[in-house]
């Protein structure tokens, strides 16, 4: 029978990036020890569940999103012992655990690529991917150049993403039967859930039909577009029902979190139906402008989408995917910057952005349903916009040759003590990817217990958030100007005020947090504030 704790429907949800998060022994490369020595500053902070991006063996050409063995540790992240004793004391601390799971592709060091590499043409060590005499079509990779890349004995693959990343073919009995297999290993050992990677692409159009438009994951929003051959096609429903079953056998419950950029919101809701994904990400309120008439769309359109299927709504604003919201409200709305800033782009107006995040994370965090936040967003973080070009390894830099920066500005290693080595980061001074000297400011013992500073903003919404049960309450939009958004989550008003003029609370208003100081009692531009009338 299913289990009945439905503790995902409002979590908190913080993802850790592992290579980002905590460095235990000084090599520069965060760590599970180091994940684990800092889960009491997560308790601290509030939140129900971590979600941990791979840490699976992998060359790393895509920041382990190439999976080489998906039933291990690799060395440089730490072994199963350390996994285990994660899982141990993040469950004694009350935090649920999420992990990454990539199954639309391996890594080319997989030991079923090299069996395929070594069985030739035609054999059922082949079959498992996706060969072709020639390439089927001109697909383009998600990183820049052809999708198709040949063997030494004339063969060609299809890599949607790195060349290092050849595509499974999940129409073979024997894909699916070894991630039901691979679920059960990491459910044994007592994770709550898997967060699965470009959840929309495991299955193809079967014959690969040509695809002239753009290498994206997303889809065009338009839901009269032709869908991409590539992205959400039906077989993957059937995907998901299989691992929703073997996933209710266990205690939990355990749960099933999408990443599928699909449009629009009623095509998303369908991979959260009962039997299927727990959560899938709202990546349309992810990329949407710092404006009151667009966010108040993608927030009612986002809520009647999974209201017709029975699931919660959740809410993001960064990862390690996308620029990082600070930054990303730092520039005019209409720009919309997502991926990668150089030190000669437009640099963002870094005050305005953390305004502006501050008042976007406080509205989001009333919003019901689940909310996820990106390791860092708590402090404050910007992206780090002037990262040299020679420091960056995300593959889309050199595939696109040199045009697109990638995401390594959102996955630089985070502060936590102002003056120590890697501001904290780990005991050396060491960080694989290099600090910004002005990240002093946002560390941690900078800000734990400063009245106003962000992590305490954090602390508090996620506090306050728990106490007046936000996350399973109904919204009800309150008559307001224009600029403003307000709403009523519960017994709390939520305030936003987008315009250029302060505004006013409501007669007898009470504030139980505001993400900047009131001016003479108003609610000024760029802020957001709880209060109850």
């Amino acid at each position: 029978m299913p289990p009945t704790d439905h503790w995902w429907r409002d979590a908190v949800i913080y993802q850790v990036y592992p290579r980002s998060f905590a460095d235990s022994d000084g090599d520069g490369m965060g760590d599970l020890p180091g994940i684990t020595a800092r889960l009491p500053q997560l308790r601290d902070l509030g939140v129900d569940a971590v979600w941990l991006s791979p840490f699976y063996p992998s060359p790393q050409h895509d920041a382990g999103y190439d999976v080489a063995d998906y039933r291990s540790v690799d060395p440089r992240f730490g072994d199963l012992g350390a996994a285990d004793k994660l899982l141990a004391e993040a469950h004694d601390l009350g935090l649920k655990v999420i992990i990454d799971l990539v199954p639309n592709h391996t890594s080319t060091e997989h030991e079923w690529f090299r069996a395929a590499l070594a069985a030739g043409p035609g054999s059922p060590e082949r079959a498992r991917y996706i060969f072709r005499e020639e390439p089927a079509n001109t697909w383009q990779s998600v990183f820049g150049g052809s999708a198709w890349e040949q063997v030494a004995d004339g063969q060609w693959y299809l890599h949607l993403f790195d060349v290092s990343q050849p595509d499974l073919d999940w129409g073979n009995p024997a894909v699916r039967a070894e991630f039901v297999s691979i679920l059960r290993f990491w459910l044994d050992r007592g994770v709550d859930g898997f967060r699965v990677d470009v959840a929309h692409g495991l299955v193809k159009e079967e014959s690969l039909a040509e695809w002239t438009g753009p290498a994206q994951m997303q889809e065009d929003p338009d839901p009269d577009a032709p869908r991409p051959p590539m992205w959400d096609q039906e077989g993957v429903h059937d995907i998901y029902r299989e691992w929703r079953a073997v996933l209710d056998e266990y205690p939990g419950p355990r749960i099933l979190v999408a990443e599928a950029w699909v449009t629009p919101e009623e095509r998303l809701a369908r991979y959260v139906r009962p039997d299927e994904m727990h959560q899938a990400f709202n990546f349309p309120f992810l990329v949407e402008s710092w404006q009151a008439a667009p966010r108040r769309a993608v927030i009612d359109s986002s809520l009647a989408a999974t209201s017709a299927v029975g699931a919660p709504t959740t809410w993001v604003l960064s990862n390690h995917d996308v620029v990082r919201h600070a930054t990303r409200f730092g520039y005019p709305p209409v720009e919309g910057r997502m991926l990668g800033i150089g030190a000669d782009d437009p640099q963002p107006d870094v005050g305005l952005g953390l305004r502006r995040a501050r008042a976007a994370s406080l509205q989001m965090l009333a919003l019901p349903g689940s909310a996820y936040l990106y390791q860092g967003e708590e402090l404050g973080l910007p992206e780090h916009t002037t990262l040299p070009d020679e420091s960056r390894e995300d593959p889309t830099w050199e595939r696109s040759g040199h045009t697109e920066r990638g995401r390594d500005g959102c996955r630089v290693p985070i502060p936590w003590e102002a003056d120590a080595p890697s501001y904290g980061f780990g005991p050396s001074d060491s960080s694989w990817l290099p600090q910004p000297a002005s990240w002093a400011e946002y560390a941690l013992d900078r800000q734990r217990d400063v009245p106003g500073s962000t992590w305490e903003l954090y602390r508090a919404a996620l506090s306050l958030r728990r106490d007046h049960q936000l996350g399973t309450s109904t919204l009800a939009w309150q008559e307001s100007s224009a600029d403003v958004l307000a709403f009523r989550v519960g017994d709390v008003l939520v305030v936003t005020n987008f315009g250029t003029a302060a505004v006013d609370l409501p007669a007898g208003a009470r504030v139980l947090l505001s993400s900047e100081p009131l001016v003479d009692g108003q609610v000024p531009t760029d802020v957001t504030v709880w209060a109850q009338v």
